[in-house]
């Protein structure tokens, strides 16, 4: 990944606001763990509570970048970064992947939540748009961390639309191994993500990434 030539007040720009974005990614996910495990709590979901207590290792990925950004030196901390990010996406896979199968091997019934459906449909909405800002200040910055965490971010909008239709779902039709099923296939992707960033290769994209690029290259 090449950053250019970047003028001192332009990177000191980005890093600004990388830090910006990081922050605010933060704030949400800390709400939205809150959120999600008490209303999975009250409604006996297993589904909800595991996308709280993933947004608290989304909250450990970006507070890396956070830190990584108020070195004097950032590039010089690029690799330990990426490998908590790494971490981070194989926890998160391991999470997923376990909660998925106990809840398809027990047969857990998802009760239907109303408060786990608004939660997750905000999600949906949000973290794309704070995943693709990282993006593009990450890309144009130079910093695979930065890219690599907005993958994280996105990472957990999959899983946010996989609870949320599983909860629809759910409530519709009674398709209670629906958010399990959609899980287990968050999981592969997380732990492609996660591959990458322990090997340095963070400017590989994902899928949601691919369209934006092609986007872009028609533009061009």
């Amino acid at each position: 990944m090449s950053a250019g030539i970047l003028t001192r007040e332009r990177r000191k720009s980005l890093e600004r606001r990388i830090r910006w974005i990081v922050a605010a990614t933060i704030a949400y996910n800390v709400v939205e763990a809150i959120v999600a495990i008490t209303a999975g709590t009250i409604a006996s979901s297993g589904a909800l509570i595991a996308f709280g207590l993933d947004s608290t290792i989304e909250v450990m990925s970006a507070a890396a970048v956070a830190w990584q950004f108020t070195r004097r030196d950032p590039e010089r901390w690029e690799r330990p970064t990426l490998r908590v990010i790494a971490v981070a996406f194989f926890a998160l896979a391991a999470y997923v992947t376990a909660t998925s199968a106990l809840a398809l091997i027990l047969w857990v019934d998802v009760e239907h939540s109303p408060a786990g459906i608004v939660i997750t449909a905000l999600s949906v909405v949000i973290m794309p748009f704070l995943s693709l800002a990282e993006r593009r200040a990450g890309r144009e910055l130079g910093s695979a961390t930065a890219v690599a965490d907005s993958k994280q971010t996105l990472i957990c909008t999959y899983l946010s639309a996989s609870v949320l239709l599983g909860l629809v779902l759910n409530s519709m039709f009674g398709w209670w191994w629906a958010d399990a099923v959609a899980g287990l296939v968050i999981a592969v992707f997380a732990v492609r993500e996660g591959r990458e960033a322990w090997r340095g290769d963070a400017c590989a994209t994902s899928v949601g990434m691919l369209l934006e690029d092609a986007d872009d290259h028609h533009r061009g």
